[in-house]
């Protein structure tokens, strides 16, 4: 059945305004060549776009003869004013931007642990007014808002969560009330990161993956043939409370503690690099895990461009110099779509000399970056440094199944090591007369501290990967930019070690800001989805 002429005349305008928000300015000329419409059709398109003052002239082209064929259209930008929001536990961070999307202002403002519901709410909506005002903006449009959380599937409203902030669900109502005729939406924030990292950032070419934010907490966001999948609840990619080996406990409904938070958490990440003789980052959050994590990824690449890097010595307080060649070099770290290099790999043998079987690996995790034997040795078990032990290679198959010890030794909620076990592995230390061996091959501390920390991440991604088969999985938040492609290639080579399906795993390239980015695109749309439709117009 045709269209009606109304039907055909707005998807006619909704296909222009697109092209004008994709390309830029363009002439009557090249809207007929890009849609393919008629000359005639074009030209009422324009008339009818310029009367409700979605489009006007904002130059001429150099290519064509002066006069009506050269003018530029293009979209108002200052036709509306939309303002974005990433809501944190510690506070909020704005932007107030055109209909384009084109940044005007930003503004954040902590916001403490102490702060009332009520001084929180009102430090809030003052940050986003005073951007508005900062950008020229007499009112707002739309509002989009990222925040931790479930967003309720049939209200679209924040719901109550245990260990968040109440004020984070109050602000959204302030808002619309501060804010007369604002549309405000809020949408989870590892959701809107996902959204970001397709539109714009590091899954642009795909329409199925999944994105594995590591942040100041661990969450999922899952897109599935180009739909962002959120569940019955809302509650979808909620995988910090994922149970996993070599936590102390197991999560529980209000409580993430003893899920994959605890160990890719950024407490947990930031006590794994002091375990390791990192240098201690400002604080144990979001930040200070991403700093950690992008200091001993530029030492590990020092390292394989031939540079001594120091590490540190038990018993002395200088550092030492390891060379990065011959025996006490350090291991190279896999990228995307490259083998991890791993010493005595081929010969049956695994870091620090544990043997293994043909057939007999339990999951593809590696060993304790460690190689010390500890009281933990021989089960198939997590070690506290987040790596895996493995069974002596006596044990057969059937020890790898069971993995069954009255002793198990566990990881602490903050990632710590318990039970008198060595955590990332001590320092060489000083022989006796004051001489100092170098390190064995892979014991550069940063190399070390990135493979167990690869270990512990690949333990949830690979149970993403065996319900999903997304294919793909994006590290993002602050800690999967940081940690960039050298910890997605050692992510990456584990999850081929322990999953039948193949599956790329990429760094974000928006990092902490892929919520806020997320948030403004979420606003953008629905502010142009209301503007770009045509008034209904009576006959047809």
């Amino acid at each position: 059945m045709p269209a009606s002429p109304s039907t055909a005349r707005a998807l006619n305008d909704r296909l222009a305004l697109r092209l004008l928000q994709q390309e830029g300015p363009l002439t009557a000329g090249q809207l007929k060549q890009l849609t393919g419409l008629s000359r005639p059709t074009v030209a009422d398109l324009v008339d009818r776009l310029t009367a409700s003052g979605l489009i006007t002239v904002v130059g001429e082209s150099g290519e064509q003869r002066r006069g009506p064929n050269a003018r530029l259209y293009g979209i108002v930008a200052d036709r509306a004013h939309l303002a974005a929001l990433d809501v944190r536990t510690e506070g909020v961070f704005v932007l107030v931007s055109d209909l384009l999307g084109r940044v005007l202002a930003e503004a954040s403002v902590p916001i403490g642990p102490d702060a009332g519901t009520g001084p929180a709410v009102e430090q809030a909506v003052a940050a986003v007014e005073s951007a508005a005002k900062e950008a020229g903006a007499d009112r707002l449009h739309t509002v989009g808002i990222g925040a931790p959380g479930l967003i309720d599937p049939a209200t679209g409203d924040l719901r109550d969560s245990v260990g968040l902030p109440a004020w984070h669900r109050s602000l959204a109502v302030t808002l619309q009330d501060r804010l007369p005729g604002a549309r405000v939406t809020v949408e989870n924030e590892t959701n809107l990161a996902a959204l970001a990292e397709q539109r714009e950032g590091a899954a642009r070419d795909r329409d199925t993956f999944v994105l594995l934010w590591l942040g100041h907490g661990v969450g999922a966001a899952v897109v599935l043939d180009g739909a962002l999948r959120r569940g019955a609840s809302g509650g979808t990619g909620e995988i910090g409370f994922l149970p996993v080996p070599g936590t102390a406990t197991l999560p529980s409904a209000g409580d993430c503690a003893g899920g994959f938070h605890s160990l890719t958490g950024a407490a947990a990440v930031t006590s794994l690099a002091a375990e390791c003789g990192l240098p201690a980052p400002a604080a144990p959050d979001g930040p200070g895990a991403a700093e950690a994590v992008r200091g001993a990824v530029a030492e590990v690449e020092k390292a394989e461009e031939g540079v001594p890097v120091p590490v540190p010595v038990a018993g002395e307080r200088g550092p030492m110099a390891v060379p990065v060649t011959g025996p006490g070099a350090a291991v190279p770290v896999a990228r995307p779509g490259q083998v991890e290099a791993r010493p005595g790999e081929g010969d049956g043998r695994r870091p620090g000399g544990t043997e293994v079987k043909g057939g007999a690996e339990p999951d593809a995790v590696t060993a304790s970056a460690s190689g010390e034997a500890g009281p933990g040795a021989g089960r198939s078990d997590v070690e506290p440094d987040g790596g895996f032990a493995f069974a002596p290679r006596e044990a057969g198959p059937a020890a790898w199944a069971s993995g069954a010890d009255s002793g198990r030794v566990s990881v602490s909620e903050s990632g710590s090591a318990s039970a008198g076990h060595l955590g990332c592995g001590a320092p060489p230390r000083a022989e006796p007369g004051g001489a100092t061996p170098a390190a064995p091959p892979g014991d550069l501390p940063a190399a070390r501290f990135l493979r167990i920390l690869a270990d512990r991440i690949a333990v949830g991604a690979a149970s993403v990967v065996a319900v999903l088969d997304p294919g793909c999985v994006v590290l993002g938040g602050e800690v999967g930019q940081a940690g960039g492609t050298v910890l997605a290639g050692l992510v990456e080579e584990r999850l081929r070690r322990m999953s039948p399906l193949a599956t790329e795993v990429r760094a974000s390239s928006l990092g902490g800001t892929a919520v806020l980015r997320g948030a403004l695109l979420t606003a953008r749309d629905r502010a142009q989805d209301e503007l770009f439709a045509p008034p209904d117009r009576p006959g047809g």
